[in-house]
C-alpha cells in the first residue's frame, strides 16, 4: 500500500481538529428539522428531486433511475462512470481520461450534469463522496434542465445538514492496487433552528492496474442550514476539489479489435500526459412555503473551474513493423458560471381538476477560455511520430507548439418555463409544458484574429398522458424535445461555417408501464425512440475535428429497484438499443453508419442478501455486448460479462467493515473508447477493503 501524499496527510489533520473543535455545537435537546431532513429520493420511495415537483416516479412519464447513498457505498462507486456501468440506456465514453463522458440513449455528452438541478457542464471527473445519490433521467429534458440532455441528464444529489442529531462518520479504505482514500462526514445541530454539516475526502493513486497511472484527489464540502424567523429554509454551501492526475488514452487497435496482451502497457510518456484541475462551486438557496399550496426557491451559484492538460495517445499500431504511432497536445480551460434558478410549485384545484403547477426561470453567464498547443516532436519537428514499439516505450522528445486553438467565450442565457400536471379524476393525469430559451454566444477567436457571435431562440414542449388503472399501475406516453446550439456543448466549436446553422433538435417519442406492487419495490419497462437533427459527432478520420449528422435511435428498458423481500434487495437494469446515422450516402448509395459506443444490450443486475443483524453480502454482474469504437465502425468492442462480489460485517454499532472483489472471473474485457485507437481495458481482478467508524 502506498503512502498517504503529504497533501493529504495535511489535509485530513486539519479536519481531524475541526471535528474536535465543533463537537461543541451538539445539541442535546434538539427536535429535527423537517425542511432540512426531507430531499426527495430515498431507497423503496419514489420522488427525485430532478423532477422537481412533489410527483411519484409512478407518476412520471419518463424513464428515471436513482441510486441512493447505500447502494453508492455497497458497490464502491468511485466516479459516475462507476455508477452509469448499473444505469439501463447508459454506456461510459473514456473521456480521454480527463473528463467524464457518457451516451445516454445513443447520444454522446460531457456536459448533461447537474448538481442539485443546476449547470455542472465543464468538463472533469465528478467525485460522489458527498453525495445523497445520483438521479438519472432519460429522454429529452429541455423543459426542466434547458438546453442540452438530448437523451438524458445526470443529477447528482448533495447531503444537507440535518438538525436531528450530531455525528461524524470516519472512512477509510485501501485496494490491492495499491491505492488508498479517507473520508469525513460530519454533522453538527447549531440550536434548534440551523446545522452545519462537512464532508471531504483525500484519495491518493487512484483505483487503476496501468503502468506508471497514479494520481491523487482532494475534495472539501462545508454546508450550513438554517431556518430564519419567518420560516425561510436557507442554505449556503461551498466545494472546493483539486485533482492531480496521469493522463491515460489506453491501448491502439489491431485488426479492427483492440490491442491485446498489453493491458498494462502505457502507451505515452507517463511524465508528458498529466491533468490539473481545481473547482469551486459556492452556492445559495432559500426556499419557502406560502400557505399550503405553494413552495418556492431560488439558488444563486458561482462556480470556477481551471483545467489544464498534456496528453500523448497512440493513433496506430503496426504488428508486422512493430511500431507505434502517437499524437499530442496541450489544453487550458478556465470558466466561470454564474447561474440563478427559481422554481415555483404549487398544488391546487380547479373544479374536478387537480393541478401541479411548476413555473420558474434561469439566467446565467458562463466564460470561458481555452487554448490549444499541438504537440511537436523533436526527431521529425512534426505532431506524430512513429517508433519501435517495447514495453515500457521510449517515447522519442516532445515539446509543443504556439496556441493552434485560442478563444475566449461568452455565453448568456435566459429562460422561463411552466408545466401543469393535471390530474382528471383518478386514473387519468396529463402532463403539458413548455420552456423558452435564449441562448446567445459571442466568441474571440485569437488566431483567427476574428471575432463570431450567435443568438438562438428555442421553444421545447413536454407532453404526457399517464393512466393509472391501478393506484400502484401507471401507462404513459410522452414527447419531449431539447436542443443544443450550434457553439457545442462546451461552446469550442463556432466557427465562420457554423454560426449560422440551426441548432441540434432532439425529438423523444416514449411509451411506458410502471408497477409499484410494495412500498419497497418498483418495476418499469420503456420503448423510446429519439431523433436527432444536425447532430455532431467525432471525425474518425481525425478525432480533434466533428462531423454533422443526423441520427435516430430506438429501443427499450427494464428496470427494477427495491426489496423482493426483507433479506433481499435487488437493482437491475436492462436495455436494447438500435442506433444509426440518419442522411449519409456515398457514391450515391445509403450509407448509415451505427453510432460509436452503444452496446445493442446491457444487462446489470446487483442483489444484496441480508443474513442476520450483522452480516451481508451482495453480488453483481453486468453484461455488455460488442460496440462500434467509433462512427467509422471499423473497431469493434467484443462483449464481456464481470462478476462482483462485496461482504459487509457491522463490528458493533459505531465499527463496520466491508470487502468488495470485483471482476471475481478476471474477465479481460474493453469497457470504453474513445476513438478506434484510444481503447480502455477493463480492470483485472482486484479487492477493496473499507472501514466506517461513526460516532
Amino acid at each position: 500500500m502506498s503512502a498517504m501524499p503529504p497533501r493529504c496527510s495535511a489535509v485530513l489533520s486539519a479536519l481531524a481538529l475541526a471535528m474536535m473543535s465543533t463537537s461543541s455545537f451538539a445539541q442535546e435537546d434538539v427536535a429535527p428539522l423537517e425542511t432540512i431532513v426531507v430531499r426527495g429520493a430515498y431507497f423503496g420511495q419514489a420522488l427525485a428531486e430532478g423532477v422537481k415537483t412533489p410527483t411519484m416516479l409512478l407518476n412520471v412519464p419518463q424513464s428515471v433511475s436513482v441510486m441512493d447513498g447505500r447502494q453508492l457505498r455497497e458497490q464502491a462507486h468511485v466516479s459516475v462512470a462507476d455508477v452509469m456501468q448499473y444505469t439501463p440506456g447508459v454506456s461510459v465514453g473514456q473521456g480521454e481520461d480527463h473528463r467524464d463522458q457518457l451516451t445516454i440513449r445513443g447520444q454522446n455528452t460531457t456536459a448533461d450534469f447537474f448538481l442539485d438541478g443546476l449547470r455542472d457542464d465543464v468538463q472533469y471527473f465528478r467525485p460522489l463522496y458527498n453525495l445523497e445519490r445520483v438521479e438519472i433521467l432519460r429522454g429529452a429534458n429541455a423543459l426542466l434542465f434547458g438546453r442540452g440532455g438530448g437523451g438524458g441528464v445526470v443529477n447528482r444529489v448533495s447531503k444537507v445538514p440535518t438538525a436531528s442529531e450530531a455525528f461524524t462518520t470516519l472512512g477509510a479504505n485501501f485496494d490491492s492496487f495499491g491505492a488508498d482514500g479517507l473520508a469525513v462526514d460530519l454533522n453538527r445541530p447549531l440550536g434548534k433552528q440551523g446545522a452545519f454539516r462537512l464532508n471531504a475526502m483525500a484519495d491518493s493513486d487512484m483505483r487503476n492496474h496501468r503502468d506508471f497511472k497514479d494520481g491523487e484527489r482532494l475534495a472539501l464540502n462545508p454546508t450550513l442550514s438554517w431556518v430564519t424567523a419567518d420560516g425561510t429554509l436557507l442554505n449556503a454551501s461551498y466545494e472546493w476539489l483539486d485533482d492531480d492526475r496521469v493522463v491515460d488514452r489506453g491501448v491502439p487497435a489491431l485488426n479492427g479489435a483492440p490491442l491485446r496482451g498489453e493491458r498494462d502497457t502505457f502507451f505515452a510518456d507517463p511524465s508528458v500526459n498529466r491533468m490539473t484541475f481545481g473547482g469551486h462551486i459556492a452556492r445559495l438557496r432559500g426556499e419557502r412555503s406560502f400557505g399550503a399550496a405553494w413552495r418556492v426557491n431560488a439558488t444563486l451559484q458561482y462556480a470556477d473551474y481551471n483545467k489544464y492538460y498534456r496528453n500523448q495517445y497512440p493513433i496506430g499500431f503496426d504488428a508486422l513493423a512493430e511500431t507505434v504511432t502517437l499524437d499530442g497536445y496541450a489544453d487550458s480551460t478556465d470558466r466561470q458560471n454564474t447561474l440563478f434558478q427559481l422554481n415555483a410549485v404549487g398544488t391546487f384545484d380547479t373544479g374536478p381538476l387537480s393541478h401541479t403547477i411548476l413555473a420558474g426561470a434561469e439566467q446565467g453567464v458562463q466564460e470561458t477560455e481555452n487554448a490549444r498547443r499541438d504537440a511537436r516532436f523533436e526527431v521529425n519537428e512534426d505532431d506524430q511520430v512513429t517508433f519501435a514499439f517495447r514495453n515500457p516505450l521510449a517515447v522519442p522528445a516532445m515539446g509543443f507548439t504556439d496556441p493552434v486553438r485560442d478563444r475566449a467565450s461568452e455565453v448568456r442565457f435566459s429562460s422561463a418555463f411552466f408545466q401543469d400536471e393535471v390530474a382528471l379524476g383518478e386514473h387519468l393525469i396529463v402532463v403539458a409544458g413548455l420552456r423558452v430559451d435564449r441562448f446567445s454566444i459571442e466568441v474571440e477567436d485569437r488566431v483567427g484574429g476574428f471575432a463570431l457571435q450567435a443568438e438562438d431562440t428555442e421553444l421545447s414542449p413536454r407532453l404526457g398522458l399517464i393512466l393509472k388503472p391501478l393506484e400502484t399501475v401507471s401507462a404513459y406516453a410522452s414527447y419531449s424535445e431539447s436542443f443544443l446550439p450550434r457553439s457545442g456543448d462546451q461552446f469550442l466549436t463556432l466557427s465562420l461555417d457554423a454560426q449560422a446553422l440551426d441548432p441540434e433538435v432532439f425529438e423523444n417519442r416514449e411509451l411506458g408501464v410502471k408497477w409499484q406492487p410494495t412500498e419497497q419495490l418498483a418495476l418499469a419497462l420503456a420503448a423510446f425512440e429519439i431523433e436527432r437533427e444536425n447532430g455532431v459527432a467525432v471525425d474518425p478520420s481525425n478525432p480533434e475535428r466533428s462531423v454533422l449528422t443526423g441520427t435516430k435511435t430506438r429501443g427499450w428498458e427494464l428496470q427494477l429497484d427495491g426489496e423482493l423481500t426483507p433479506w433481499w434487495s435487488v437493482n437491475a437494469g436492462y436495455s436494447h438499443l438500435d442506433g444509426r446515422e440518419l442522411g449519409r450516402f456515398v457514391n450515391g448509395q445509403s450509407a448509415n453508419r451505427i453510432l460509436a459506443q452503444l452496446p445493442e444490450d446491457m444487462l446489470s443486475l446487483w442483489s444484496r442478501f441480508t443474513v442476520n443483524e450483522r452480516f451481508g453480502f451482495g453480488v453483481g454482474v453486468i453484461h455488455q455486448a460488442e460496440q462500434f469504437a467509433s462512427l467509422s465502425n471499423a473497431v469493434t468492442l467484443p462483449d464481456f460479462t464481470r462478476v462482483d462480489l462485496a461482504a459487509f460485517f457491522e463490528v458493533n454499532e459505531k465499527l463496520s467493515l466491508q470487502l468488495n472483489i470485483e471482476n471475481l472471473l478476471a474477465t479481460e474485457y474493453f469497457p470504453a473508447a474513445h476513438n478506434d485507437h484510444n481503447i480502455t481495458t477493463g480492470e483485472p481482478r482486484y479487492g477493496r477493503l473499507a472501514l466506517q467508524y461513526r460516532f
